[in-house]
């Protein structure tokens, strides 16, 4: 368990690629919870988009790293300042993103931030933060 990366799914009865457009506007489902502001373009392998919230808890700089049409979303974070924390770049070098896949006639939609486990500091609070919006983001998708 102590190296289980964070990981949220959920089904919907959206097409693939619905979902997957809908994904790739960061802004409609990373945002609504702690006065977000989020710059820069993800859409296509190169992008870059910065996200802060909380005003100036959390800065992160996202790098669009992979793109499967309808199936994947990932992105590298190149740069983070999570004032809350010791370390507060503990987000540098992780990736995080979307798996799309039809399952029993539903789109499934598993999200998973590599690198954001049990043992490092931010683990609670940012997987609690990471489950309200993906619980908006599912309920915006049904």
């Amino acid at each position: 368990m102590e190296y289980k990366n964070f990981q949220f799914t959920f089904t919907t009865s959206q097409n693939p690629s619905v979902v997957y457009e809908h994904l790739l506007e960061v802004e409609r489902w990373w945002s609504g919870l702690y006065n977000e502001t989020v710059l820069g373009k993800s859409e296509k392998v190169g992008d870059e988009f910065s996200f802060s919230a909380g005003g100036g808890a959390h800065y992160s700089n996202q790098k669009l790293v992979e793109l499967i049409p309808n199936k994947k979303i990932q992105w590298l974070v190149t740069d983070s300042k999570l004032s809350f924390l010791t370390k507060t770049d503990e987000w540098n070098n992780t990736k995080f993103g979307f798996d799309i896949f039809i399952e029993d006639n539903t789109t499934k939609v598993t999200f998973t931030h590599e690198g954001l486990i049990p043992k490092i500091e931010c683990y609670g609070g940012c997987s609690s933060a990471w489950t309200q919006y993906l619980k908006n983001l599912e309920l915006k998708l049904n």
